[in-house]
């Protein structure tokens, strides 16, 4: 007994350690953003800045010569519509895959979860070319629908519609409920976790997106945060207080999300790893 309460003494002093260590970067560059300049590289560090030009620093950031107000929009207006389509998406087709019975289900899934193991630099040639076919290219549109689908996404909900059990799907058909009605009604509310843990990926993962916006974005005025940065720190790449304060502001919509909704991660990735 005594030796299980000091390992987990030890386990929690190293998490906690580890933790630190983790930490510390995103604490310099938050102490950084409100320090003059010539303050930023002073060692030892000081964490807790001797003169403070938060203010000054911000304001160069968000009313500065680059529209980061504008990319800050655009990266909202484009990581919530793709958020919201990639959910709708995967959830009606895990539903689809767990609940309604055809044949060569099984054998579509494997080929749905297939495409997962293509890297996405193997295909941005076709799409580059198809989206210039069909006018998407230079959009906002494009963007939202490249990441429309979510392999991961149906399959982690896929494993939790496989948990509802059949009987409950069977007494909503005898009482007349269609397919949309219990997926609606009756399947979505039964996932909550595992949807709260896809969103929450999916706005990470489109927020930080670098590579499509890159790609198929050429309009300044469309640029997302992600060019935005970039563009801030070819303008301002010498003051590292500026690029700091940038950062932090880029960040602060994830620490938020993660904040409300880490404990929806956490159960809805151990609860998913155990469905099936």
């Amino acid at each position: 007994m005594r030796s299980i309460k000091l390992s987990r003494v030890i386990v929690t002093i190293f998490m906690g350690f580890a933790g630190i260590l983790f930490i510390m970067p995103f604490l310099w560059m938050l102490s950084a953003s409100f320090k003059p300049e010539l303050d930023v590289m002073k060692y030892p560090i000081q964490w807790i800045p001797a003169k403070w030009n938060m203010v000054e620093n911000y304001k160069q950031v968000w009313a500065g010569a680059v529209p980061f107000t504008l990319y800050y929009w655009n990266s909202t207006k484009v990581t919530l519509m793709s958020t919201a389509l990639s959910l709708m998406i995967s959830a009606m087709a895990a539903y689809g895959f767990s609940k309604i019975v055809f044949k060569g289900r099984d054998a579509l899934f494997l080929v749905v979860l297939a495409t997962f193991m293509i890297p996405t630099q193997a295909i941005l040639v076709p799409q580059f070319i198809m989206y210039r076919w069909l006018g998407l290219f230079d959009s906002h549109i494009g963007l939202v629908l490249l990441a429309a689908s979510g392999v991961l996404g149906t399959f982690l909900l896929r494993q939790f519609f496989l948990g509802i059990h059949d009987e409950i799907i069977e007494s909503a058909r005898i009482d007349a409920a269609g397919h949309w009605t219990i997926f609606s009604r009756i399947a979505l509310p039964l996932v909550q976790p595992a949807l709260a843990t896809y969103m929450i990926l999916r706005f990470i993962w489109t927020w930080n997106d670098y590579q499509n916006p890159l790609i198929f974005l050429r309009s300044d005025s469309l640029f997302t945060l992600q060019l935005g940065i970039r563009k801030f720190a070819d303008f301002s790449g010498e003051f590292y207080s500026l690029m700091m304060a940038g950062a932090v502001s880029a960040i602060l919509p994830l620490l938020i999300i993660f904040i409300i909704g880490q404990k929806q991660v956490i159960e809805g990735v151990a609860m998913g790893s155990v469905k099936g």
